[in-house]
């Protein structure tokens, strides 16, 4: 047992510890470039403005896939986020997938959490009541990695969701290479995702419906 604790206490002592005070601290904006199967597609654009005592975080995704110079598939998504220290108090979004319209609008009431969407087929709006401790799957909030279920930020729905720490690597960035926290996810959502030391997103990989490997490289 000594011998278990004292091998503990080295691996703690080598392994960062991401240690946020409310929300990961991010410049004004922070900007991807996707790549499918390794070639452009688009970006994905986040804006950070501090208003008081809340985080408004503007998202912005523009993709396209082109087969011989004619694009093939794309998907457009607005998204803006309000978050008091680590609660959501409001989400809206509007999503293009490829012709097929979604749209959500949430927001906080001490017992639940007020949703309201669309989605392609659905007559109206479909309303919802969800735990109120929800995050949206808007990717850059490093405290998604330690919840159970997260708000689709495209579909409104509430997805189950399984973290698993994956170990520790070197992520390319534009500007260089920034040591960073792999996450998996499994459940509803799977993808994998980079946090660095100081909780900020840096790299994202996922396989979209048609096999395709996705990456996202920071412009940083």
């Amino acid at each position: 047992m000594v011998r278990l604790l004292a091998l503990a206490t080295a691996l703690l002592s080598i392994w960062p510890v991401v240690a946020v005070a409310e929300t990961p601290v991010y410049g004004r904006q922070l900007v991807f470039a996707a790549y499918r199967n390794g070639q452009p597609i688009g970006a994905h654009r986040l804006d950070f403005d501090r208003q008081g005592d809340r985080l408004v975080v503007t998202i912005s995704i523009e993709l396209a896939v082109k087969v011989v110079g004619i694009t093939a598939y794309r998907y457009t998504h607005r998204g803006r986020e309000v978050l008091r220290g680590k609660e959501l108090v409001t989400f809206d979004s509007s999503t293009n997938d490829d012709g097929k319209p979604y749209a959500v609008r949430a927001s906080r009431e001490p017992d639940q959490l007020r949703v309201e969407r669309t989605v392609p087929g659905a007559t109206g709006l479909i309303r919802d009541s969800l735990p109120p401790d929800l995050l949206p799957s808007t990717h850059w909030n490093v405290y998604q990695t330690s919840q159970g279920f997260l708000l689709n930020a495209q579909k409104g729905t509430r997805e189950r969701i399984a973290v698993i720490t994956a170990g520790r690597e070197s992520v390319r960035t534009l500007s260089g290479e920034i040591a960073a926290t792999r996450y998996r996810y499994e459940g509803d959502v799977r993808m994998d995702q980079w946090f660095d030391d100081r909780g900020r997103w840096v790299r994202s990989r996922f396989v979209v419906f048609d096999g395709s490997s996705i990456d996202y490289v920071l412009q940083d």
